[in-house]
């Protein structure tokens, strides 16, 4: 993948700095629409602002999604898993496009007793049109293999007995006209829509688009996310030690984002310097840039500075949700954004399902494809504690028509994620056993997660 020397190219005409905390998704989409302003001085340090409530920081993740440039390229069948479709998927022919058997046995025209007539292999598939049949024949014939002018139907193997002495064929069944005959065009008509845009390439499309007559198809390209891990105390191995820590994020966040639908084009650990990641980040070529750690206002936390230099459009400067608050997302460049999650493994986990997800559903052109999920609502088994004014994430497992609250949901905790299938997301002041709340899906839910800490 190609990098981009200097820095990101703004486009001037808008405020920097903008912290939306109005109400309105067409007020967020007509913020994420402005140009990105051009770089100017530096400001003096961020004035206090209220964070955006959770609800609504989704709501301009999906309108950022929106509003950057359409993308769609064609690409052979082979490529295109994973990827959604950019139009709709129109037949190329009549399936099937002629006359097929649908059994091996005998094509018969006529009642019986039948003449059988030809070799004994008779009719096979991949031959060309076979000679008409007249009243009163049989003809041995494959599966798939063109059905002959004039047939009636097609009669199994094991439905029928041939008297080869007397070159006859009779029928042990009643025999319907029609059966065992799939007839051109019984899955589809030539131009009839098989797939809406938006679908989900899965293996199964790519048959369909084959069977259908496509070499390749047009899709939306998986939108491409560069990472960079940002610390002096990370480990990239072995045991912590001397005030050094095991990097959690490296290792999670790219196949995570890959499960999105996204390219993750490299994750780069990057020591706690502002010069490198101006330079990191200026350089990316990638449509979303995402960094861990470094969103708050310690001495060693560059991200809102380097965002000031780049004269970049903040859209959610701070999320009023507990893991995770100091998440962020900027507009750097058209088409391109960052994504800052904080440095805790939860909390970054937060930032990442309320921040990145929704706007990788929108550049990977999921958001209205099949199987294209938002939160749903799930009663609670037990009572989860609130915090007084924050939305709470909450690591939740799916047992029956209830979701069970995990322990260990600390902001630098792991290990109820890795159990959970899905996230509570609770309102503030908490919510009681048996209460209805909304659940965001964790992507492998469905594969099953592991059960050995919810008690």
């Amino acid at each position: 993948m190609g990098r981009r020397e200097g820095r990101a190219q703004p486009v001037t005409g808008a405020e920097p700095f903008v912290s939306p905390v109005d109400d309105g998704v067409e007020e967020a989409l007509a913020l994420v629409s402005a140009p990105v302003p051009a770089p100017g001085p530096a400001p003096g340090p961020r004035p206090h602002h209220r964070a955006a409530p959770w609800h609504r920081a989704r709501d301009i993740a999906v309108a950022a999604g929106k509003a950057a440039p359409s993308r769609s390229h064609r690409v052979p069948l082979a490529l295109a898993l994973g990827e959604t479709l950019a139009a709709p998927l129109a037949a190329l022919t009549d399936l099937p496009s002629f006359d097929t058997s649908a059994m091996d046995g005998w094509v018969v025209a006529g009642p019986g007793p039948w003449r059988i007539r030809g070799a004994a292999d008779g009719i096979l598939a991949g031959h060309a049109a076979p000679a008409p049949l007249v009243d009163g024949e049989a003809v041995r014939i494959a599966t798939g293999a063109r059905i002959p002018a004039e047939a009636t139907a097609v009669l199994r193997s094991e439905h029928a007995r041939a008297d080869e002495a007397k070159g006859l064929l009779h029928a042990e069944r009643e025999v319907v006209t029609g059966q065992d005959i799939r007839p051109r065009g019984q899955e589809c008509r030539s131009g009839d829509q098989l797939l809406p845009a938006a679908a989900l390439v899965t293996p199964a499309v790519l048959g369909l688009a084959a069977a259908a007559g496509y070499d390749e198809l047009a899709t939306v390209p998986r939108p491409r996310v560069e990472i960079f891990v940002l610390g002096d105390e990370l480990l990239a191995e072995g045991l912590p030690h001397e005030g050094l820590i095991r990097d959690a994020l490296g290792p999670m966040l790219g196949p995570w984002l890959r499960m999105l639908g996204a390219e993750v084009v490299a994750t780069r650990r990057l020591k706690d310097d502002a010069e490198a990641l101006f330079a990191a980040v200026t350089g990316s070529a990638a449509d979303l840039v995402m960094t861990t750690g470094g969103t708050a206002a310690g001495p060693v936390d560059h991200v809102h500075p380097v965002l000031r230099e780049m004269g970049a459009e903040l859209l959610v400067d701070g999320v009023a949700v507990r893991p995770g608050h100091p998440m962020l997302l900027a507009r750097i460049a058209v088409g391109k954004h960052l994504v800052g999650l904080p440095g805790n493994p939860l909390a970054a986990v937060s930032a990442l399902l309320t921040l990145a997800e929704p706007l990788l559903r929108e550049l990977a052109g999921r958001a209205g494809g099949a199987g294209a999920t938002g939160p749903y609502t799930a009663a609670l088994r037990d009572e989860v504690h609130g915090h007084p004014y924050d939305t709470r994430l909450v690591p939740v497992v799916h047992r029956g028509d209830r979701v069970v609250p995990l322990h260990y949901n600390g902001p630098a905790m792991l290990r109820g994620i890795a159990a959970a299938d899905g996230l509570a997301v609770v309102p503030p002041g908490g919510a009681r056993a048996g209460q209805e709340v909304e659940v965001l899906d964790l992507p492998w839910g469905q594969l099953g997660a592991g059960e050995g800490c919810f008690t």
